[in-house]
Parts: structure tokens; C-alpha cells; sequence
């Protein structure tokens, strides 16, 4: 037999693949062909015809056994079209130089630790069994788009840990019956689920560690049938969610309906637009450097966590608004996002009463739960610090009567937009924050207010003390004077002196409904007579009137002089003086002394001077401790 010849001992049909062979022509009249035929022509490889190429193209055929090439080294491409195999081929260790089955049916494929040195395309088949393809690896793409790939339960579909793709690697439109690992694979462009559908018992993508140079694709109708684990994964371009339906079992490792911890994201995450979540969505401790795109999401699990996003870093906007939807909590605590933090529009709700966890977020732009967000439960936003606005305007807090609607305490925002949709009927706590701005809407103030320590620098619109007072006086946990001097402050800053002075006699009086009688006695002499200080021209004008009745009295029954010699000329006026005003003395007082009915004359003047002048005292020290 000469190199030239196929064996005697080949039937007519394989002698024709022979040629077939030799010239790199397709081969599709051959029925049927013995796999021991397939392996002999490809590890002994006949010169090709002078001019040709040699490669095997064989297409419509029934291969008969198992097409054994494993550690066999196949210089030319291998192309099966419609082929039926009765045996799962295997390439394990093997080294080939193209690779390609077609619209195949196979009970299963191994190509373990093998190495295809151009592209690698099992695509439209069906095959009954595992894909084992662990550290494969392919020098351009690797395509397994349109395959179906059953398995018993508890089986793996594609096994392809540890796999090497120097271009592509595309699975759109795959399904699999069981589940599909990544582990530890690298793929140097772009990953392709689109339209793929995976079922799992209880992880469907296991991918930890994995490595794509080129965007991540769950989109264009993909679903999975249990948990995404792309723990540790790097990707270089974007993760692409949109129209895909993911199902998870739980919100423990390893359940998340996606669970991309301590992952890096180097462009967005897009998964708006028709994104479907039943479970939780893990993506704690991952960068993403681009945006992360939820907006028309719709998340569901209400028993617990829809969104777990503690430590996430985001460099652009993190964004769920126009119609995102969570049923379950969202929770972004200790965030870091350079853009904006988006909630217009969304719905959420949550279990145990929270719907958002914010708490430590800083946001390098503006915070927005407005145009529309609908919270059923609280938005806890505790030590948070946003560089732009945080706004509130529109927004509808749906909570009881007494239960905190918005906790804000401890937080930094430039402005602060506060005018929902409606009065919130629950608690909002501002205590202890500090903003630039206030912004809100005397018809939406909430019915319950903490302010005790809020700092602002303005607050629109200006309104008139009287008009404004009420909104500090919503204070659940009882009085609380910082909100009123904080008021009285920004009103003298802003050159209304007349409206910090009644923010100032508005909270003494408030205090006084905390004293004991005797200082409540004395509290209401204060107001009475010089307003706690903030009214001085009351004391003036008691004192005037007390000057000009004593003065007409002693004018009209001077008293007689006391001692011996002969006594200075007596003024009314000065006398008048000597006895209101304590501790100055201008000599009458002690040259001249009543008798009978105008002792009591004298008492009440000298009694009157004492108290008009020490409550002038206190009030004029109140006043200058305060400015």
C-alpha cells in the first residue's frame, strides 16, 4: 500500500472520504463510516494532492464507535456537519489544528487538557452527556452557540474549568439541563451567553475566579435556573444583563441568583431594560468602573435581601430609576460611587420595615429618591456624604404612623431637597446632619421631626418665623432648643434680626412647659416684662412709667428730710431714680424718708426697680452669650 492509497481493507464509501481527504474537498454522500476509518486518516494523514489542502469535511454521516484522538497530535482542521456519532469523541491532551462540529448528535464530548490551535466550534448540537472541555485550550474562538447539552441531574453539562480562549468564546442560545464551570478560565475577548438558557439544582453558571479581556453576555433573553457564581472574577469590558431571567435558591454563598463578589468590572454593568431577578443579587466588594445600569429592573425577594451591595465601587452612576422594582431590601451600606446614586421613579419595598440601606454611602454627585420613588418602609441613610444634592422632592414614603419613614443622621449633602409627594405620617430624622441647602415644602413637612443637632447654612423658601416655627415644633421625643437656636442663627445671618429674636422668645417659652412652678413663675415675669431680653423696650417702658408716677407723687407730697442740718433741695425726678435703680445712689434717698401711707409707695417703687432691672440683666446676658 502506497501513502497515496487507502488500505485494502476499506469499503468504497471510506475510500471516497479518503480522496475527499486529500483534496479538502466536503464528503457528503458516505452514509455511514467506521470511527477506527476516521482515526487511521487523520493520525496517519496521506499527503494531500498536489495544490490541496488535506482536512477532514465530512458531513451527513452515521460514525460508527468512538472517535478515540486523545494525545493524537492533527495538523489539519477536523469539520463534522450532521454527523450522528454513536461514541463520545475524545481530543483529550490531544493537539489539533481546527476543530468544528455542526448540528451533531453526540452522547457527550471530552477534550480535556487538549489544544486546538485555531478555532474550536461544537454549534448546534445536541449532545447527551458532559462537555468536558477542563483546560482546553483554543488559539482564536471557541464556539458551543445553538448546542443543547442534556445531562441526569446532578451532572455537569459543560465542564470546562480552567479553560484558555485566546478570542471569543460564544454559548448563545445554548441549553443545557445542567450546570455549566468556569472556574479559573480565561477567556482573552468577549463571553457570550446571549439567549442562553442553563438549569441548575443549585448553581446553573459556576465561575469563580473567572477571567474575560472583553465584556461578560447574560442578555438578549437568558435564563438561568439557579444561582450565577462569579465570585473573584475579573472583566474587562462590560457585564450585559438586559431581557435575562435569573433564579436563585437563597441569599447564602453559593444561592444568589447572581453573585459577583469581590469581582471587577473594568466598563458597566448593564442590567436594566427586562432584567427579571427571583432572589438575590450579590455584588458586595466588587469595582465596577464604569456605571451600574439597573434602571426598569424588577428584583424580587420579599422574604429577605433583593440587592446586596455593601462596598460596591462605582465610578460612574449607580442607577435604579424609571421603573426598577425590588421586592426585597436594596442594600448599597458603605458604597462608594463617584457619579450619582439614581432612584427616580422606583418602587421598593422591603421586609422588617427597611427599604433602602444607604448608611456610610459617599456619593460624588447628587442622591436622588425622587420624581416618583415609592419606599414601602424605611430609607435609612445614616452617615452618608453626597458632594451634590440629595433629594427627596416627589417621593412617597409609605410607613405607619410612628415608625420611621427617613433616617438621615450623622450625614453630609451640599443641598437637601425635602418635599415629597404627600406629608410623610412617619418619623424623619435629620439629627446631626449637616447640609449646605434646605429645600422644602411647609405643606409636605412631615408629622414627626427630629432636628437636634441639623445644621444648615440656608433654608428656601424664607419664610417669617411665625410661619416656620411650626416645623420645629414636631419633635417626637419631646423639646429640644439646638433646631431653635440653630434657626435664629440663619435668620441673623441673612440680615433678619427681627425673626431670630422671635425663634429665641419662641424657645424660652417652650422651655418654660419643662419647669419646675417657682421657675415657671419666674420664666413668665421675664416674658411679661422684657421678653427673656428679646423684647428690652418692654422694661423701658415700665420704668418710664414707674419714673413718671413717682415722680408726680413726691411732687405732690414730698417726703421730710431726715437728720439733723440743714437738708440738700429736694427733685422728685432724682429721688424717683434713687429708688428704681438699684445699687446707683444719688444721695436723695438717704436725705429724705416718707411717712404713713407712702412707705408703701417707696416699697413698691424700690421692688419694682429690683426685679425690672435684674430681669433686664438676665436678659441682656442671655442675649450677648447667644450673639
Amino acid at each position: 500500500m502506497s501513502d497515496d492509497r487507502p488500505p485494502d481493507a476499506w469499503e468504497p464509501h471510506e475510500r471516497r472520504i479518503w480522496e475527499a481527504y486529500r483534496r479538502g474537498e466536503w464528503c457528503d454522500d458516505v452514509p455511514e463510516v467506521r470511527a477506527e476509518v476516521l482515526r487511521w486518516l487523520l493520525v496517519a494523514a496521506p499527503p494531500p494532492v498536489r495544490g490541496c489542502l488535506a482536512r477532514l469535511r465530512l458531513r451527513g454521516a452515521h460514525i460508527v464507535g468512538t472517535l478515540d484522538l486523545a494525545e493524537a497530535e492533527v495538523q489539519c482542521a477536523i469539520r463534522l456537519w450532521s454527523c450522528r456519532l454513536d461514541g463520545a469523541p475524545r481530543f483529550d491532551g490531544g493537539r489539533f489544528g481546527a476543530l468544528e462540529l455542526r448540528d451533531c448528535a453526540l452522547p457527550g464530548l471530552t477534550a480535556v487538557g487538549a489544544r486546538v490551535g485555531q478555532e474550536c466550534v461544537i454549534a448546534g448540537c445536541v449532545i447527551d452527556g458532559t462537555l468536558a472541555l477542563r483546560s482546553l485550550s483554543v488559539g482564536t474562538r471557541l464556539s458551543l452557540d445553538r448546542s443543547r447539552v442534556v445531562v441526569p441531574d446532578g451532572q455537569a453539562a459543560v465542564d470546562a474549568q480552567s479553560l484558555a480562549v485566546e478570542e471569543d468564546f460564544s454559548a448563545a442560545e445554548m441549553e443545557c439541563t445542567g450546570p455549566v464551570y468556569l472556574n479559573s478560565s480565561r477567556v482573552q475577548d468577549a463571553l457570550d451567553f446571549r439567549g442562553a438558557r442553563i438549569r441548575g439544582e443549585r448553581t446553573c453558571l459556576q465561575a469563580p475566579e473567572l477571567s474575560v479581556g472583553g465584556g461578560l453576555h447574560l442578555d438578549r433573553g437568558f435564563v438561568s435556573d439557579g444561582g450565577i457564581n462569579l465570585y473573584g472574577a475579573s472583566i474587562g469590558g462590560s457585564l450585559h444583563l438586559e431581557d435575562s431571567t435569573l433564579t436563585g435558591t437563597g441569599e447564602k454563598r453559593g444561592q444568589p441568583a447572581l453573585q459577583l463578589l469581590c469581582a471587577t468590572v473594568g466598563g458597566d454593568i448593564q442590567a436594566g431594560r427586562g432584567l427579571v431577578v427571583r432572589g438575590c443579587v450579590d455584588l458586595r466588594d466588587t469595582t465596577v468602573r464604569g456605571s451600574v445600569v439597573l434602571k426598569r429592573a424588577r428584583l424580587h425577594q420579599p422574604a429577605g435581601t433583593a440587592l446586596k451591595a455593601q462596598r460596591l465601587h462605582v465610578g460612574g452612576n449607580f442607577s435604579c430609576r424609571e421603573g426598577f422594582v425590588s421586592q426585597g431590601l436594596v442594600d448599597i451600606r458603605d458604597a462608594r460611587v463617584g457619579g450619582s446614586v439614581l432612584f427616580e421613579g422606583a418602587e421598593l419595598t422591603g421586609p422588617a420595615g427597611t427599604a433602602l440601606r444607604a448608611n456610610g454611602i459617599e456619593v460624588g454627585a447628587e442622591f436622588n429618591c425622587c420624581d416618583g420613588l415609592t419606599a414601602h418602609g424605611r430609607i435609612s441613610l445614616s452617615n452618608i456624604t453626597v458632594r451634590a444634592r440629595l433629594c427627596f422632592e416627589g417621593a412617597l414614603f409609605d410607613v405607619p404612623s410612628g415608625k420611621h419613614a427617613l433616617v438621615c443622621r450623622r450625614s453630609t449633602a451640599a443641598e437637601l431637597e425635602l418635599s415629597p409627594r404627600e406629608a410623610p405620617v412617619g418619623v424623619v430624622d435629620l439629627s446631626h446632619t449637616r447640609v449646605g441647602v434646605l429645600r422644602d415644602d411647609p405643606g409636605t413637612w412631615p408629622q414627626a421631626l427630629l432636628l437636634e443637632g441639623f445644621l444648615y447654612d440656608s433654608v428656601h423658601p424664607v419664610l417669617p418665623a411665625e410661619r416656620r416655627l411650626p416645623w420645629l415644633d414636631r419633635e417626637p421625643t419631646g423639646f429640644a432648643p439646638q433646631p431653635y437656636e440653630q434657626l435664629a442663627v440663619n435668620y441673623q445671618q441673612h440680615g433678619r434680626d427681627a425673626d431670630a429674636r422671635t425663634v429665641l422668645l419662641a424657645k424660652q417659652r417652650r422651655v418654660r412647659r419643662t419647669l419646675a412652678w417657682p421657675a415657671r413663675a419666674w420664666s413668665i415675669l421675664q416674658d411679661v416684662t422684657v421678653g427673656y431680653g428679646y423684647r428690652p423696650l418692654r422694661a423701658v417702658g415700665l420704668l418710664a412709667a414707674f419714673f413718671a408716677i413717682g415722680t408726680a407723687v413726691f411732687a405732690t407730697w414730698p417726703p421730710a428730710p431726715t437728720g439733723e442740718g440743714k437738708p440738700p433741695d429736694f427733685q422728685p425726678a432724682i429721688y424717683t431714680l434713687d429708688l428704681l435703680l438699684p445699687v446707683v445712689d444719688f444721695g436723695q434717698e438717704r436725705a429724705f424718708s416718707p411717712h404713713g401711707g407712702m412707705q408703701w409707695i417707696v416699697v413698691v417703687l424700690v421692688s419694682a426697680g429690683w426685679l425690672l432691672a435684674t430681669t433686664a440683666a438676665a436678659g441682656a446676658n442671655r442675649v450677648l452669650r447667644r450673639t
